[in-house]
């Protein structure tokens, strides 16, 4: 049964990302009955993810700030600042920013995949081990029902 969940930005995790960004946890599975999860990326030029598709869940990604290319099943698309895309499950994609930051706002439904993002990323609250880097890892991402498919665009 679904109920309020309310949280503070102070009492938002924030994991270390890809080239040294920040995905920060705003809802996850646990909080929304495992309906959806909600973060939020800020990010450097270049920060891209291996091409890859979700067994389980849809995505969506508002881009808050700045600007990306967007491939979908092969096809590549501009996105600015206040654009929005869909990708539904099973479907190939990825993402480059293209611009100096980024802040885009993800939402996964139903939620699980925040898992992947934990098992991979660094919680900024814990000591920063020496030459520690966020990797995308095959394995884990399989693990969390998502296949990489190639490398990042």
């Amino acid at each position: 049964m679904s109920r309020l969940y309310l949280s503070q930005a102070a009492e938002h995790q924030q994991l270390e990302w890809l080239g040294g960004g920040t995905l920060t946890m705003l809802l996850d599975s646990a909080a929304t009955d495992g309906q959806l999860m909600m973060g939020r990326f800020a990010v450097g030029r270049g920060e891209a993810p291996p091409y890859h598709l979700h067994r389980a869940e849809d995505e969506i990604f508002l881009l808050l700030g700045g600007s990306a290319l967007v491939w979908c099943d092969d096809e590549e698309y501009e996105l600015g600042e206040g654009g929005v895309v869909f990708l539904p499950r099973g479907v190939g994609h990825a993402y480059r920013v293209t611009s100096e930051r980024a802040d885009i706002l993800m939402i996964s439904t139903p939620g699980g995949i925040e898992g992947m993002f934990r098992a991979t990323g660094r919680d900024r609250s814990t000591p920063r081990p020496d030459g520690f880097e966020v990797r995308p890892d095959p394995a884990v991402a399989e693990r969390y029902g998502n296949v990489v498919l190639g490398p990042p665009r």
